[in-house]
C-alpha cells in the first residue's frame, strides 16, 4: 500500500501503476488511474431542445463503490467503440466534478468527467474481481417522503400484479407495435414491505419492457426497475421511469431471483393486494391534462355522428386569440396579458355538442368554434355583448381539444387570469360531456 502527499491510499496494480479507488476520488483534476465495470451508460439531452449533453455512466470499483461517470457530447466519438455494457476498463487522467443533488443515480460527491486528455482502454484481463451491479432500493414510505422531489433517484422491485390493467392470471398479449406508437404501459407492482404502486414505462423503458416479456416462456411474476423518478398522480403515488432506467424480470439478477424465492416461500402474502389502489379513478390536474395532450400519442382519429341539437352556447372572445374580452370605457378588451388588446373585436365563441365514435368507443364531446365575426363593437353593442360574455367564461375550441402554443402561457395561469377577470355569472357554468 502506497501513500501519496495528501493521504489518499492507492492500490498497486501488476504493472506497479497507481490505482485510485473510487472512495478517493475528490472534486478537482486527477492524474491518477482508475479501473471499474461499466455497469450502464445512456445518454444526456437538454430536457428542453432535445440536444445532446453527454453520455452519462454508472461505475463500480474493486471494492464496490459506485459512482457516476460523464463524457461531454464532443469526446463521445473517441469512446464510445469500445463502450460495452459489463466490461471492464481502465482510465487514465480526469476531472471531479460534482455529483448535482438533482436525479443522482449514486451516493458519491464526485463524478468522474472524462477531460481531454483522458484515456480510456478495455481490461481484458481482471487480476481482481468486480461486482456486476448495485442496486439502491427505497421502501413505499421512502418514495413516499421523497415524492416529487428532484434528488436520488432510486430502485424498486416487486410482483406484478396488472400490466396494462389485465392481470396475469391469463398471460396478457402485448403487442410491441402498439406499444411502440402509444410509448408507455402502466404496470401495477406489489412490495412485499407496502401497497401496490404504480409504474408508469415511457418510451425505450416501455419497449425493452414489452419485448422481455414476450420473451418469457413462463408469464414472468417479478419486476425490478431502476433510477425512478417519484411523483403524484391523482394523489397516487406513482414511480416514472427515467432515461437512465433498466428493467429485470424474475431470474436476471440476484434481487429479483431473491424476490422470486421470497414469493415462493409466502404464497398467502403475494396473494394480497390493495384493490383501493388498483381500482383508484385517477383524478389529474390541468396541468398534467395538459401535459399529456401535447405528446404525440395523446392524439386520437374519430368519426363525426351527430352534433347534438339544442346544445349551442357561446361567448364574446378576442378577435386575435379568441380570449374571453371585457368590457372596457368604449369598446372590448383581452382578458390576456400577452394579447392585451385595448380595442379589440368582439368575436362569438360557439359551443357545440358533438357525438364521436372509432372502432371501440362513442363519447360526447363539447367544441367551440368561431362562426360569425360581427363588425366592431359600438358602444351599445359593447354593453350587450358583455351581458352576453358574463353569463360564461369557456375557452376556444384549441383550448379545450389541446393545450395553446399562440400564447404561451400555462393551464394554471389562464385559469386565474379568467376567474380574476370575469364578472359574477349568474347562471351555472355547462359543463363539457365526455
Amino acid at each position: 500500500m502506497a501513500m501519496k502527499r495528501n493521504g489518499k491510499s492507492y492500490v498497486s496494480s501488476d504493472s506497479d501503476e497507481k490505482v485510485m479507488l473510487f472512495k478517493d476520488v475528490s472534486l478537482g483534476p486527477h492524474a491518477a488511474q482508475l479501473r471499474f465495470r461499466l455497469i450502464h451508460f445512456w445518454e444526456a439531452r437538454n430536457p428542453i431542445k432535445k440536444t445532446l449533453i453527454g453520455l452519462k455512466m454508472l461505475l463500480i470499483d474493486e471494492q464496490g463503490t459506485v459512482i457516476q461517470g460523464f463524457i461531454p457530447s464532443g469526446r463521445i466519438k473517441k469512446y464510445l467503440p469500445d463502450m460495452k455494457q459489463g466490461s471492464v476498463y481502465q482510465l487514465d487522467n480526469f476531472y471531479g466534478s460534482k455529483n448535482k443533488p438533482v436525479y443522482r443515480v449514486a451516493d458519491h460527491i464526485a463524478t468522474v468527467s472524462f477531460t481531454w486528455n483522458s484515456e480510456m482502454s478495455v481490461l481484458h484481463e481482471v487480476p481482481i474481481s468486480f461486482d456486476e451491479d448495485r442496486f439502491r432500493f427505497h421502501s413505499y414510505e421512502d418514495f413516499e417522503a421523497n415524492c416529487d422531489f428532484k434528488g436520488d433517484r432510486c430502485d424498486a422491485v416487486g410482483d406484478m400484479k396488472l400490466v396494462n390493467g389485465h392481470t396475469l392470471i391469463e398471460r396478457p398479449i402485448l403487442d410491441e407495435v402498439e406499444i411502440a406508437t402509444s410509448r408507455r404501459i402502466m404496470v401495477h407492482v406489489q412490495s412485499h414491505d407496502g401497497p401496490v404502486m404504480k409504474f408508469y414505462l415511457w418510451d425505450h423503458a416501455a419497449t425493452n419492457f414489452c419485448k422481455m416479456f414476450n420473451s418469457y416462456e413462463n408469464t414472468p411474476t417479478v419486476l425490478l426497475v431502476t433510477t425512478v423518478n417519484t411523483k403524484r398522480l391523482g394523489g397516487t403515488l406513482a414511480l416514472i421511469s427515467m432515461s437512465s432506467t433498466r428493467l429485470f424480470m424474475d431470474y436476471d439478477v440476484q434481487p429479483t431471483k431473491d424476490y422470486f424465492t421470497w414469493l415462493g416461500s409466502n404464497p398467502e402474502i403475494a396473494k394480497q393486494v390493495s384493490a383501493e389502489v388498483v381500482t383508484k379513478r385517477e383524478a389529474l390536474t390541468i396541468a398534467e391534462i395538459f401535459s399529456y395532450m401535447t405528446q404525440e400519442s395523446a392524439k386520437c382519429t374519430a368519426t363525426i355522428d351527430d352534433v347534438v341539437h339544442g346544445s349551442a352556447w357561446y361567448y364574446i372572445g378576442c378577435s386575435e386569440c379568441h380570449a374571453k374580452a371585457t368590457k372596457g370605457a368604449t369598446s372590448l378588451i383581452c382578458t390576456n396579458t400577452r394579447c392585451g388588446k385595448v380595442n379589440t373585436t368582439g368575436v362569438a365563441q360557439y359551443r357545440a355538442k358533438i357525438s364521436v365514435y372509432d372502432n371501440s368507443e362513442q363519447v360526447f364531446l363539447s367544441y367551440l368554434v368561431m362562426l360569425v365575426t360581427p363588425p366592431p363593437p359600438t358602444e351599445v353593442s359593447v354593453e350587450s355583448n358583455i351581458a352576453a360574455t358574463s353569463e360564461e367564461t369557456m375557452k376556444t375550441g384549441n383550448e379545450v381539444c389541446e393545450p395553446s402554443t399562440r400564447r404561451g402561457d400555462s393551464a394554471d395561469e389562464e385559469s386565474k387570469r379568467n376567474s380574476a377577470s370575469a364578472e359574477p355569472a349568474k347562471s351555472k357554468r355547462p359543463r363539457c360531456e365526455k
